[in-house]
C-alpha cells in the first residue's frame, strides 16, 4: 500500500491511465474487428473504407504507446492483405 502523498498519487495516476488505456486498447481492436467482418462477408468496397478508417487509428495508438510500431504494421499489412486476396478471387 502506498505510504506517503507522492505514492499515492502515482498510484491514482496509474489507475485512471490503466482505464483510459484499457479503452482506447478496445476501440483499435473494434476497429480491426469491423475490417475483418468485412472481409467475412466478402465486401471488398466495404472492407476498403473499414481499412481506410482504421489505419489512422492504429497509428495514433503507436504515438500514445498502446501498441509496438511493428504489431500494428504487422496487423495492417495482414488486413491489407486480406482485403487484396478478397479483390482477386
Amino acid at each position: 500500500m502506498a505510504n506517503s502523498p507522492q505514492a499515492k498519487k502515482r498510484a491514482r495516476q496509474n489507475e485512471k491511465n490503466r482505464k483510459h488505456n484499457a479503452s482506447l486498447r478496445s476501440m483499435a481492436r473494434t476497429y480491426m474487428k469491423k475490417v475483418d467482418a468485412q472481409i467475412k462477408a466478402g465486401s471488398y468496397e466495404g472492407a476498403q473504407e473499414a481499412l481506410k478508417t482504421a489505419q489512422p487509428i492504429l497509428d495514433s495508438m503507436v504515438n500514445k504507446g498502446i501498441f509496438a510500431k511493428n504489431k500494428v504494421a504487422r496487423h495492417k499489412s495482414r488486413l491489407n492483405a486480406k482485403i487484396k486476396a478478397l479483390k482477386a478471387a
